[in-house]
């Protein structure tokens, strides 16, 4: 059972005044359904950007909301306070659907959202190619993302976060099992593109943000589960990543890795800027350990031919828990 978190008096009081005035009420219940600027909140609401402006800056100092910068772009969140966001979830839940201005709110916030998945498309078609043709060279990945709910498990989870998510697959693959899902990826157009696949399947509980694998804009200690998905490949520094990814677990968190075993296809390094050709089992190995994390599990899945690409996915867990539960055990047999 995941616990909630206390909220002083003072603060729900501060709260739930910044709550109470139907404006800034609208603006919770459609950051409920993702994260949007000011343009399109302005757009939305039929309100000038001055006042929609005052209404974000209210909620933000009641920490009901967050803004962040993506290139010349500021956007807007429902806050990462847990109990924050039980706060809002609550009362949006009990708001009416059916109610004329939430109804005209919502259909405007779907044009917005159409916008943005056909900018979404048309990047994603320009790239089609060259993702089937890696596509071509390994197991498909149904069978793929079917180990990877296999190796986690079903047991609900606070929190996850996936660094290099690309088009957002994994947070919708692990929707059901998380309360709150990050997704973090350097390229403004893939951010597009993940934003409109998790509308599409109407994941609203995840975000996506820009932001450096190798800094990730997130707090430390705090994801049960952070997967890397294809990424390690691409980057220079491999061992840094997983490092940095290993700082955020907490106690017993999980790191999740998926990429290529060794192969010799150097057009991939040519053509599609593939810094590495693939990781062993003692390289990840050597990395988790590196990190503090226990090597826990792999799993393998060869191409159809000698000539394609071998996935891999490998499983690390943080130690701390597992210390002081060896620790308590000893003292017991003691």
């Amino acid at each position: 059972m995941l616990t909630r978190t206390a909220t002083s008096l003072a603060t729900m009081v501060d709260t739930m005044k910044a709550s109470a005035e139907s404006s800034r009420l609208r603006i919770l219940l459609l950051l409920s359904r993702g994260d949007l600027t000011v343009t399109d909140l302005t757009e939305i609401l039929a309100q000038s950007q001055p006042r929609v402006s005052r209404h974000l800056k209210l909620l933000m100092e009641a920490q009901l909301v967050e803004r962040y910068q993506e290139g010349s772009w500021a956007f807007f969140r429902l806050s990462d306070v847990e109990s924050s966001r039980e706060f809002v979830n609550g009362i949006v839940g009990r708001v009416d659907p059916n109610d004329p201005t939430v109804e005209r709110d919502l259909e405007r916030l779907a044009a917005v959202k159409g916008r943005r998945a056909e900018r979404a498309a048309a990047y994603f078609r320009a790239s089609a190619a060259s993702w089937d043709q890696i596509r071509s060279l390994h197991v498909p990945d149904g069978a793929v993302e079917a180990a990877l709910l296999e190796l986690v498990g079903d047991a609900p989870f606070q929190s996850m976060l996936d660094l290099g998510t690309g088009t957002g697959r994994l947070l919708e693959l692990f929707a059901p099992l998380y309360r709150r899902g990050v997704g973090i990826d350097l390229s403004r157009e893939m951010l597009s593109v993940a934003r409109a696949n998790l509308d599409n399947a109407d994941v609203a509980h995840a975000q996506v943000r820009q932001g450096d694998i190798y800094a990730p804009p997130v707090e430390r200690d705090a994801f049960d589960l952070v997967t890397m998905h294809q990424v390690l490949h691409f980057l220079d520094e491999p061992g840094q990543a997983i490092r940095e990814a290993a700082r955020l677990l907490r106690p017993a968190g999980r790191l999740v890795i998926v990429d290529f075993a060794p192969h010799g296809l150097e057009f991939l390094r040519e053509k599609h800027a593939h810094a590495r050709l693939g990781f062993s089992d003692l390289q990840i190995g050597n990395w988790l350990a590196e990190s503090g994390l226990e090597f826990e599990a792999t799993r393998s899945f060869a191409p159809a031919d000698d000539e394609g690409l071998t996935v891999k996915l490998w499983l690390g867990r943080d130690q701390r828990l597992l210390i002081a539960n060896d620790d308590e055990a000893r003292r017991e047999i003691a």
